[in-house]
């Protein structure tokens, strides 16, 4: 992968419809970056890509390393470079898309990556739980998703930010993952703050889409659910 430039496995609106028995493996995936996100065969857990090793963040905040033959039905992948770092004081999950803003306020229908380490003062956190049965959709999934919450944690945040125009095909709005230095808890962010901790970006003009093969795929309706998406990726 060329620095910045975006991979990415399947389309949101197939997470939507329920689509997620199979994708690709971990072992393509760790050849599409080192960093990035997604999720894990029946929406079983959040998946987290950090410099060559795959993450299951699962419920009630628990990790594990992922297999290098575990199925990967949606993922979005950079090779990042950071081109501009910076020290940010989080006052809210806002913080991040101001920080964004101010490094290019002309990359509003780009896509843009980003890391941020250091001390976190408070954390919210989801992780789904997973398919109760073949095709059950992402939005109910949201509905019986783990939440906790976390104080004074060292760790790190991966994020994309998607041109909202293109929310149907990307990571929704702003969508960003957390994993703990000694990777003792990780998961879905939905609320964050810190004093000061280093963010690093980056602006990504190349996106790279596979698009899934299988019947299951053929058959979904794709049709874009904006207030799905919202209400499930928060």
């Amino acid at each position: 992968m060329e620095p910045n430039h975006i991979y990415q496995f399947s389309l949101l609106n197939a997470l939507m419809d329920g689509v997620s028995e199979t994708g690709i493996p971990v072992s393509k995936l760790l050849t599409k970056g080192n960093q990035g996100l997604g999720t894990f065969a029946r929406m079983n857990g959040e998946l987290l890509l950090l410099d060559g090793k795959v993450y299951q963040l699962q419920a009630e905040g628990n990790v594990r390393e992922a297999g290098p033959d575990e199925q990967i039905p949606f993922a979005v992948s950079t090779q990042f470079e950071a081109q501009r770092s910076v020290d940010v004081a989080l006052k809210s999950k806002d913080t991040i898309d101001e920080a964004l803003d101010a490094f290019n306020d002309h990359a509003k229908n780009l896509f843009m990556t980003y890391r941020i380490h250091g001390k976190l003062e408070y954390l919210k956190c989801r992780t789904v739980r997973g398919q109760s049965y073949k095709g059950e959709p992402l939005s109910d999934l949201g509905k019986k998703q783990s939440v906790e919450e976390y104080h004074d944690v060292v760790g790190t945040i991966i994020g994309f930010r998607t041109p909202k125009h293109n929310q149907g095909y990307g990571v929704a709005g702003e969508h960003l993952h957390y994993i703990a230095d000694d990777r003792s808890a990780g998961g879905h962010v939905l609320e964050v703050k810190a004093k000061e901790v280093q963010m690093q970006m980056a602006v990504a003009s190349n996106l790279h889409i596979e698009l899934p093969t299988t019947e299951d795929f053929n058959a979904a309706s794709l049709v874009t659910d904006d207030e799905g998406v919202k209400k499930v990726e928060g």
